[in-house]
Protein backbone atom coordinates (compact mmCIF):
# COMPACT_ATOMS: atom_id res chain seq x y z
CA UNK A 1 0.00 0.00 0.00
CA UNK A 2 1.23 3.46 -0.95
CA UNK A 3 2.07 6.21 1.54
CA UNK A 4 1.67 9.03 -0.98
CA UNK A 5 -1.26 11.33 -0.24
CA UNK A 6 -2.43 12.86 -3.53
CA UNK A 7 -5.67 14.69 -4.39
CA UNK A 8 -8.23 13.22 -6.77
CA UNK A 9 -8.74 16.61 -8.40
CA UNK A 10 -6.00 19.12 -9.19
CA UNK A 11 -5.00 21.67 -11.82
CA UNK A 12 -1.70 21.01 -13.64
CA UNK A 13 -1.68 24.62 -14.84
CA UNK A 14 -2.17 26.05 -11.34
CA UNK A 15 0.56 23.76 -9.99
CA UNK A 16 2.91 24.78 -12.81
CA UNK A 17 2.26 28.45 -12.06
CA UNK A 18 2.83 27.90 -8.33
CA UNK A 19 6.12 26.09 -9.02
CA UNK A 20 7.21 28.92 -11.30
CA UNK A 21 6.49 31.42 -8.54
CA UNK A 22 8.41 29.25 -6.06
CA UNK A 23 11.49 29.48 -8.28
CA UNK A 24 11.26 33.22 -9.07
CA UNK A 25 13.14 35.99 -7.35
CA UNK A 26 16.19 35.81 -5.14
CA UNK A 27 15.20 32.83 -3.04
CA UNK A 28 13.50 29.53 -3.74
CA UNK A 29 10.33 28.61 -1.85
CA UNK A 30 11.22 25.01 -1.00
CA UNK A 31 8.13 24.56 1.18
CA UNK A 32 5.86 25.32 -1.78
CA UNK A 33 7.74 22.82 -3.94
CA UNK A 34 7.35 20.13 -1.28
CA UNK A 35 3.68 20.94 -0.74
CA UNK A 36 2.92 20.50 -4.44
CA UNK A 37 5.22 17.74 -5.69
CA UNK A 38 5.13 15.76 -2.44
CA UNK A 39 1.38 15.28 -2.93
CA UNK A 40 1.17 14.37 -6.63
CA UNK A 41 1.27 10.91 -8.16
CA UNK A 42 3.27 9.93 -11.25
CA UNK A 43 0.49 10.78 -13.72
CA UNK A 44 -0.13 14.14 -12.06
CA UNK A 45 3.59 14.98 -12.00
CA UNK A 46 3.83 14.25 -15.70
CA UNK A 47 0.88 16.56 -16.39
CA UNK A 48 2.54 19.31 -14.33
CA UNK A 49 5.79 18.95 -16.30
CA UNK A 50 3.87 19.17 -19.57
CA UNK A 51 1.86 22.21 -18.42
CA UNK A 52 5.03 23.96 -17.22
CA UNK A 53 6.78 23.44 -20.54
CA UNK A 54 3.76 24.68 -22.49
CA UNK A 55 3.41 27.77 -20.29
CA UNK A 56 7.06 28.76 -19.97
CA UNK A 57 8.90 26.89 -22.77
CA UNK A 58 11.22 25.54 -20.13
CA UNK A 59 11.96 22.09 -18.71
CA UNK A 60 10.68 21.96 -15.13
CA UNK A 61 13.16 19.22 -14.21
CA UNK A 62 16.13 21.33 -15.29
CA UNK A 63 14.72 24.39 -13.55
CA UNK A 64 14.38 22.53 -10.27
CA UNK A 65 17.88 21.11 -10.66
CA UNK A 66 19.22 24.66 -10.95
CA UNK A 67 17.20 25.93 -7.96
CA UNK A 68 17.78 23.15 -5.45
CA UNK A 69 20.88 21.48 -4.05
CA UNK A 70 22.23 18.54 -2.09
CA UNK A 71 20.17 15.56 -1.00
CA UNK A 72 16.94 17.52 -1.37
CA UNK A 73 17.66 18.27 -5.04
CA UNK A 74 18.54 14.64 -5.72
CA UNK A 75 15.36 13.38 -4.05
CA UNK A 76 13.13 15.85 -5.93
CA UNK A 77 14.87 15.00 -9.21
CA UNK A 78 14.32 11.27 -8.68
CA UNK A 79 10.70 11.88 -7.69
CA UNK A 80 9.62 14.14 -10.53
CA UNK A 81 10.74 11.76 -13.29
CA UNK A 82 8.43 9.12 -14.75
CA UNK A 83 9.01 5.87 -12.80
CA UNK A 84 10.62 4.05 -15.76
CA UNK A 85 12.85 7.02 -16.54
CA UNK A 86 13.79 7.27 -12.86
CA UNK A 87 14.79 3.59 -12.79
CA UNK A 88 16.83 4.14 -15.94
CA UNK A 89 18.71 6.97 -14.20
CA UNK A 90 19.21 4.87 -11.06
CA UNK A 91 20.52 2.01 -13.19
CA UNK A 92 22.92 4.28 -15.06
CA UNK A 93 24.31 5.73 -11.83
CA UNK A 94 24.70 2.16 -10.55
CA UNK A 95 26.43 0.70 -13.61
CA UNK A 96 29.04 3.43 -13.60
CA UNK A 97 30.16 2.14 -10.20
CA UNK A 98 28.84 -1.37 -10.66
CA UNK A 99 31.32 -3.19 -8.46
CA UNK A 100 29.87 -1.41 -5.41
CA UNK A 101 26.32 -0.68 -6.61
CA UNK A 102 25.28 -3.92 -8.30
CA UNK A 103 22.40 -4.33 -5.82
CA UNK A 104 20.54 -1.46 -7.56
CA UNK A 105 20.64 -3.40 -10.84
CA UNK A 106 19.37 -6.46 -8.98
CA UNK A 107 16.49 -4.51 -7.40
CA UNK A 108 15.35 -3.24 -10.80
CA UNK A 109 15.78 -6.64 -12.44
CA UNK A 110 14.19 -8.80 -9.75
CA UNK A 111 11.45 -6.65 -8.18
CA UNK A 112 9.84 -5.06 -11.22
CA UNK A 113 7.39 -7.09 -13.28
CA UNK A 114 8.63 -8.38 -16.66
CA UNK A 115 6.66 -5.64 -18.45
CA UNK A 116 7.97 -2.92 -16.13
CA UNK A 117 11.56 -4.10 -16.63
CA UNK A 118 11.07 -4.02 -20.39
CA UNK A 119 9.81 -0.43 -20.18
CA UNK A 120 12.84 0.55 -18.07
CA UNK A 121 15.18 -1.01 -20.61
CA UNK A 122 13.49 1.00 -23.37
CA UNK A 123 13.72 4.20 -21.29
CA UNK A 124 17.41 3.50 -20.68
CA UNK A 125 18.09 3.04 -24.37
CA UNK A 126 16.17 6.20 -25.25
CA UNK A 127 18.01 8.28 -22.65
CA UNK A 128 21.57 6.95 -23.04
CA UNK A 129 21.58 5.58 -26.62
CA UNK A 130 22.90 2.27 -25.33
CA UNK A 131 21.19 -0.80 -23.93
CA UNK A 132 21.17 -1.44 -20.20
CA UNK A 133 22.54 -4.93 -20.82
CA UNK A 134 25.41 -3.44 -22.82
CA UNK A 135 26.36 -1.05 -20.04
CA UNK A 136 26.08 -3.69 -17.31
CA UNK A 137 28.37 -5.96 -19.33
CA UNK A 138 30.83 -3.12 -19.97
CA UNK A 139 31.17 -2.19 -16.30
CA UNK A 140 31.32 -5.61 -14.66
CA UNK A 141 33.55 -8.65 -15.03
CA UNK A 142 33.59 -12.40 -14.57
CA UNK A 143 30.88 -14.26 -12.69
CA UNK A 144 29.17 -11.10 -11.47
CA UNK A 145 28.80 -9.90 -15.06
CA UNK A 146 27.30 -13.23 -16.10
CA UNK A 147 24.67 -13.08 -13.37
CA UNK A 148 23.75 -9.39 -13.75
CA UNK A 149 23.46 -9.49 -17.54
CA UNK A 150 21.23 -12.58 -17.27
CA UNK A 151 18.98 -10.92 -14.68
CA UNK A 152 18.65 -7.59 -16.48
CA UNK A 153 17.98 -9.34 -19.81
CA UNK A 154 15.29 -11.62 -18.38
CA UNK A 155 11.68 -11.66 -19.48
CA UNK A 156 10.06 -14.04 -17.04
CA UNK A 157 6.70 -15.73 -17.24
CA UNK A 158 4.47 -13.69 -14.94
CA UNK A 159 1.81 -16.26 -14.07
CA UNK A 160 1.06 -17.98 -10.77
CA UNK A 161 1.30 -21.64 -11.75
CA UNK A 162 3.75 -23.80 -9.81
CA UNK A 163 5.37 -27.05 -10.92
CA UNK A 164 6.14 -28.81 -7.62
CA UNK A 165 8.25 -31.56 -9.20
CA UNK A 166 10.38 -28.95 -10.91
CA UNK A 167 10.62 -26.97 -7.67
CA UNK A 168 12.07 -29.99 -5.89
CA UNK A 169 14.56 -30.86 -8.62
CA UNK A 170 15.79 -27.27 -8.98
CA UNK A 171 15.98 -26.78 -5.23
CA UNK A 172 18.29 -29.81 -5.22
CA UNK A 173 20.35 -28.33 -8.08
CA UNK A 174 20.80 -25.10 -6.14
CA UNK A 175 21.66 -26.97 -2.94
CA UNK A 176 24.31 -29.10 -4.66
CA UNK A 177 25.88 -26.04 -6.31
CA UNK A 178 26.00 -24.12 -3.04
CA UNK A 179 27.33 -27.14 -1.12
CA UNK A 180 30.13 -27.46 -3.71
CA UNK A 181 30.69 -23.67 -3.61
CA UNK A 182 29.95 -23.61 -7.34
CA UNK A 183 28.14 -20.28 -7.08
CA UNK A 184 28.98 -19.47 -10.70
CA UNK A 185 27.39 -22.66 -12.02
CA UNK A 186 25.40 -21.97 -15.17
CA UNK A 187 22.40 -23.81 -13.71
CA UNK A 188 22.25 -21.36 -10.80
CA UNK A 189 22.17 -18.43 -13.21
CA UNK A 190 19.65 -20.18 -15.47
CA UNK A 191 17.22 -20.89 -12.64
CA UNK A 192 17.38 -17.42 -11.10
CA UNK A 193 17.08 -15.57 -14.40
CA UNK A 194 14.44 -17.62 -16.24
CA UNK A 195 11.92 -19.02 -13.75
CA UNK A 196 8.84 -17.04 -12.79
CA UNK A 197 8.90 -15.39 -9.40
CA UNK A 198 6.08 -17.66 -8.22
CA UNK A 199 8.05 -20.73 -9.28
CA UNK A 200 11.21 -19.38 -7.66
CA UNK A 201 9.44 -18.83 -4.34
CA UNK A 202 8.27 -22.43 -4.51
CA UNK A 203 11.87 -23.50 -5.17
CA UNK A 204 13.16 -21.48 -2.21
CA UNK A 205 10.45 -22.90 0.06
CA UNK A 206 11.25 -26.44 -1.10
CA UNK A 207 14.94 -25.78 -0.46
CA UNK A 208 14.18 -24.79 3.14
CA UNK A 209 11.85 -27.75 3.70
CA UNK A 210 14.30 -30.28 2.25
CA UNK A 211 17.48 -28.93 3.82
CA UNK A 212 16.27 -27.32 7.08
CA UNK A 213 17.79 -23.95 6.31
CA UNK A 214 17.09 -21.04 3.99
CA UNK A 215 19.01 -20.70 0.77
CA UNK A 216 20.15 -17.18 1.73
CA UNK A 217 21.65 -18.50 4.97
CA UNK A 218 23.64 -21.07 3.01
CA UNK A 219 24.88 -18.29 0.74
CA UNK A 220 26.21 -16.13 3.58
CA UNK A 221 29.56 -17.88 4.00
CA UNK A 222 31.93 -15.35 2.42
CA UNK A 223 31.15 -11.68 3.19
CA UNK A 224 33.81 -10.59 0.69
CA UNK A 225 32.33 -12.43 -2.32
CA UNK A 226 30.43 -10.05 -4.58
CA UNK A 227 28.88 -13.01 -6.39
CA UNK A 228 27.49 -14.49 -3.16
CA UNK A 229 26.18 -11.08 -2.08
CA UNK A 230 24.56 -10.63 -5.49
CA UNK A 231 22.94 -14.06 -5.38
CA UNK A 232 21.60 -13.35 -1.88
CA UNK A 233 20.25 -9.97 -2.94
CA UNK A 234 18.52 -11.44 -6.01
CA UNK A 235 16.89 -14.19 -3.96
CA UNK A 236 15.75 -11.75 -1.26
CA UNK A 237 14.32 -9.32 -3.85
CA UNK A 238 12.36 -12.12 -5.52
CA UNK A 239 11.27 -13.83 -2.32
CA UNK A 240 10.06 -10.84 -0.27
CA UNK A 241 10.65 -7.32 -1.64
CA UNK A 242 9.16 -5.60 1.43
CA UNK A 243 11.51 -7.44 3.76
CA UNK A 244 14.42 -6.61 1.44
CA UNK A 245 13.58 -2.89 1.43
CA UNK A 246 13.00 -2.79 5.19
CA UNK A 247 16.47 -4.20 5.74
CA UNK A 248 17.93 -1.77 3.21
CA UNK A 249 16.40 1.30 4.85
CA UNK A 250 17.33 0.02 8.31
CA UNK A 251 20.97 -0.31 7.25
CA UNK A 252 20.82 3.14 5.62
CA UNK A 253 19.92 4.95 8.85
CA UNK A 254 21.59 2.94 11.59
CA UNK A 255 25.12 3.37 12.85
CA UNK A 256 27.44 6.30 12.18
CA UNK A 257 26.35 8.36 9.19
CA UNK A 258 23.31 7.99 6.96
CA UNK A 259 23.31 6.41 3.51
CA UNK A 260 21.18 9.11 1.87
CA UNK A 261 21.42 7.46 -1.56
CA UNK A 262 19.81 4.24 -0.35
CA UNK A 263 17.30 6.02 1.91
CA UNK A 264 16.16 8.28 -0.92
CA UNK A 265 15.91 5.38 -3.34
CA UNK A 266 13.67 3.31 -1.08
CA UNK A 267 11.29 6.15 -0.19
CA UNK A 268 11.07 7.65 -3.67
CA UNK A 269 10.62 4.35 -5.54
CA UNK A 270 8.20 2.74 -3.08
CA UNK A 271 6.01 5.69 -1.98
CA UNK A 272 3.46 4.90 -4.70
CA UNK A 273 3.71 1.14 -4.23
CA UNK A 274 4.28 -0.64 -0.91
CA UNK A 275 5.99 1.85 1.39
CA UNK A 276 3.22 1.54 3.97
CA UNK A 277 3.95 -2.17 4.28
CA UNK A 278 7.67 -1.43 4.60
CA UNK A 279 6.86 1.08 7.36
CA UNK A 280 4.78 -1.50 9.23
CA UNK A 281 7.55 -4.09 8.98
CA UNK A 282 10.12 -1.53 10.13
CA UNK A 283 8.06 -0.78 13.23
CA UNK A 284 7.59 -4.48 14.00
CA UNK A 285 11.34 -5.09 13.82
CA UNK A 286 12.66 -1.91 15.43
CA UNK A 287 9.88 -0.77 17.83
CA UNK A 288 10.14 2.74 16.41
CA UNK A 289 8.32 4.27 13.47
CA UNK A 290 10.18 4.83 10.22
CA UNK A 291 8.92 8.44 10.25
CA UNK A 292 10.64 8.99 13.59
CA UNK A 293 13.87 7.31 12.45
CA UNK A 294 14.02 9.33 9.23
CA UNK A 295 13.27 12.58 11.10
CA UNK A 296 16.09 11.83 13.52
CA UNK A 297 18.68 11.07 10.81
CA UNK A 298 17.87 13.83 8.27
CA UNK A 299 17.34 17.57 8.34
CA UNK A 300 15.96 20.60 6.54
CA UNK A 301 14.05 20.43 3.28
CA UNK A 302 15.35 16.93 2.56
CA UNK A 303 13.82 15.70 5.81
CA UNK A 304 10.52 17.52 5.13
CA UNK A 305 10.28 16.04 1.64
CA UNK A 306 10.98 12.46 2.73
CA UNK A 307 8.45 12.74 5.56
CA UNK A 308 5.86 14.05 3.10
CA UNK A 309 6.40 11.03 0.83
CA UNK A 310 6.17 8.79 3.90
CA UNK A 311 2.64 10.13 4.37
CA UNK A 312 3.29 12.28 7.41
CA UNK A 313 0.83 15.15 7.32
CA UNK A 314 2.13 18.71 7.70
Amino acid sequence: MATLIAPDQFSPVEDAEALRNACKGWGTDEKAIIKILGHRNATQRKQIRQAYEELYEEDLVKRLESELSGDFEKAVYRWILDPADRDAVLANVAVRKAESNFHVIIEISCILSPEELLVVRRAYQSRYKRSLEEDVAAHTTGDLRQLLVALVSAYRYDGHEVNERLAKSEADILHDAIKDKAFNHEEVTRILSTRSKTQLRAIFNRYKDEHDTSITKNLSGDPHSDLQKALRAAIRCINDPKKYFEKLVCNAIKGVGTDEEALTRVIVTRAERDLNGIKELYYQRNSVSLDHAVAKETSGDYKAFLLTLLGKED
